[in-house]
Order: structure tokens, then sequence, then C-alpha cells
């Protein structure tokens, strides 16, 4: 048994070989602290090792549950977050939100900002380390938002990101208000057929009525009545729905624009207020 046979296990069962290569990476480094310094350093891989994470991989192969899962984090813009079943595992063109969201604090030296749908907490927590501003994450989900507050305590923002449960808006209160609101949303059409792996992601967090777009037309709706004047508003998008986004934002917010992620896929859609 060696490395390359492992890696091998993985490509056989459909998984492309640089997500096999990297599952195993990541494998290596939770369960085994064995880090690419030491591949650098010309460490051998003990037996001990292999072991450990070909069985890993075996209970990886079984049901086909995401390796995030397996060693419980998730990686994201430089940290490690906590995840369970409980919370979608965070995305690269997650980060590509987060990122732009950032750049638009920071420009408009904004300070209160409201995440929709936190799940794990990696937007509010991301926003709250790398900029000045406040942020208050709402979810719908009670597991969720456990998972949140051990995020934030792990970044030590406790004061900077705090939690609520709240349906969309329906906890917020009508004298809150906030200088842009950011949300990636469940946007998978009800039906859709999913790769095995995202069956373990909380289904709440994926599906959406209305092919999708039922939270964006909900959140685009009420998002004026809880933001500031000229107060902004971002999301993230699936596959096709940037128009449609775009039609919704229109009523109610100037300037709209989107953004695409690496495969050339309309991913970021933002505006600010009338």
């Amino acid at each position: 048994m060696n490395i390359q046979m492992i890696i091998k296990m993985l490509t056989d069962a459909g998984i492309e070989e640089w997500e096999a290569k990297k599952e195993v990476k990541m494998l290596l480094e939770h369960f085994c602290n064995y880090t690419e310094k030491d591949e650098i350093l010309g460490h051998p891989l003990t037996e001990e090792h292999l072991n450990i994470v070909k069985t890993k991989v075996e209970a990886r192969l079984a049901d086909r549950t995401p390796v995030q899962y397996i060693i419980g984090e998730s990686y994201f813009m430089g940290e490690f977050f906590k995840v369970t079943h409980d919370v979608l595992i965070p995305r690269q063109e997650t980060e590509l939100l987060v990122t732009k969201a950032i750049e638009i604090i920071k420009e408009n030296n904004l300070k209160q900002i409201l995440d929709i749908g936190t799940g794990s907490g990696c937007i509010a927590c991301t926003i709250a380390k790398r900029t000045n501003a406040t942020v208050l994450g709402v979810d719908i989900s009670s597991d969720a938002l456990r998972i949140a507050l051990d995020n934030v305590t792990r970044l030590g923002i406790n004061n900077r990101a705090v939690f609520r449960k709240s349906d969309l808006f329906s906890k917020i209160r009508a004298e809150e208000k906030f200088d842009m609101i950011i949300s990636n949303p469940p946007y998978i059409p009800v039906g859709t057929v999913l790769e095995p792996e995202l069956k373990h992601e909380p289904s709440i967090a994926l599906f959406a009525e209305e092919d999708g777009l039922e939270l964006y037309r909900k959140i685009v709706f009420q998002a004026p009545d809880y933001l500031n004047k000229e107060g902004w508003l971002i999301f993230e998008i699936g596959i096709g729905e940037s128009e449609a986004v775009k039609s919704f934002m229109n009523e109610y917010f100037k300037n709209v624009a989107v953004i695409k992620d690496l495969a050339g896929i309309d991913r970021v859609i933002w505006g600010q207020l009338m």
C-alpha cells in the first residue's frame, strides 16, 4: 500500500485526480499531522499513516460522505471552519461573494452587515475578521447556529459577529438597519438530481421553490425596509439565475452588477438601494 494506491481508490470511484490528491492531503494533515513541509523534507509516510488514510477513504467512499464532514472542518478564505451535516460546506464560489462584499464594505466604510442564511457562519466571521464592520448572522436552523457560534469563538471575534435564529427577516426588529445585506441562499430548484456528496448536506440550505428563485424574491422585496439609505444588497446566485434575480433587484436597487466565477458562470450579483 502506498499513497498513489489510495489516491487511485478515489479516482476509480469517479473523483477527479486533482480533487483526490487534495482530499488525501487533507486527511494526512488532519489525522496524521503530516503536512506539505514533511513531504518537502522527505519525511517518509509510515504504514500507520497509510492505514489511517486508507480507512478514512474507505469510509468516504462507502456512502460518498464529503471529506470535510469526515475531518469536521473546511478551509475558507484562510481559516478553518467547523462543519457538520447541519451546515453547508463552504465553497470557492462563496469566496468570490465574500471578497466582493469586503471590497464594497471597505470602499464605503460600511459598519452594520446582515448575513441571511448564515449556516456555518463563514461569511459573517470572515467579514467581521477582515473589516471594521459588525455582522449579524441569521438562520432558521438552531443546529446551524450552534456551529456558527463555535466558529466565531474559534476566530476570537465574539463581539464582532453575532447570531440569531430568524426565518429571513422574521426576527429582525423594525428599528434595526444595516448598511449591507449579504446572502448565499438556497438556490437549487426543487427536484434537481444531485451528485451523491450533496445528499449529505442539509436540504433546507440547498433547495428553493420557484425554480430556485423563491428566497431571492423574498429577500429583495423585504430588504429595503432593513437597509440604511443607499445600502447594499449582495447575493451568490446559481447557474442561469442572474437575469431573473437582476429583474427583482432592478425594482429597488441601482447599478446592479454581476461577476462571473472561474468557470465563466454568473455567480455574484449586487446593487445599491435607490
